[in-house]
């Protein structure tokens, strides 16, 4: 709990940095760009997250990954968090702000699971389409489950849309148990 308060304040900190610059999309994509680093190499996040490594060693490394590829203030933003031991928050950090800058944006996150990934004009059908009935811009994230059989299932937020053979056949049990 106390760990995503920080990450609350940390997130709202940058995010607030980035408007006042007016580069949000800048600061995401140097933000995102850590967090997949950190995702990609284990060893990093290990070896950042470490507190048997000095810190000095620490911003070090990252310098020599990030110089140049982040901006100066997202920089010295991440030797901050290394200064006060928070790297180990860094990822709902970048959750928080990706949140925050969408929210800023108008941008919608749709996470669409299906058995098989979509062709890309699928994409962008199932994209405008969610996008006349929301009245947002949506953004989407792609997942994978065998077990809905076929079709689709979307969320958005707390909004569920269940397209998949596995939802209408559940619907049909519950019609004939109801009956």
């Amino acid at each position: 709990m106390l760990s995503m308060e920080l990450a609350r304040k940390y997130a709202r900190a940058i995010f607030e940095l980035a408007c006042e610059e007016d580069q949000l999309k800048e600061y995401g994509a140097d933000i995102a760009l850590v967090q997949q680093t950190m995702v990609d190499c284990p060893e990093l996040k290990s070896f950042i997250n470490n507190p048997n490594f000095p810190p000095e060693d620490k911003k070090k490394l990252l310098k020599e990954i990030f110089a140049e590829d982040l901006r100066p203030i997202v920089m010295n933003f991440l030797l901050l968090l290394v200064d006060k031991r928070r790297m180990q928050v860094f990822a709902a950090i970048s959750a928080i702000f990706a949140q925050l800058t969408n929210e800023k944006l108008g941008i919608a996150v749709a996470d669409v699971t299906t058995v098989e990934p979509l062709t890309e004009a699928q994409m962008t059908a199932l994209k405008e389409k969610l996008e006349r009935v929301t009245g947002k811009q949506i953004s989407l994230r792609e997942h994978s489950d065998p077990s809905i059989i076929g079709g689709v299932v979307v969320r958005i937020g707390d909004r569920r849309i269940d397209g998949s053979i596995k939802g209408r056949l559940a619907a049909m049990t519950a019609d004939l148990m109801a009956n």
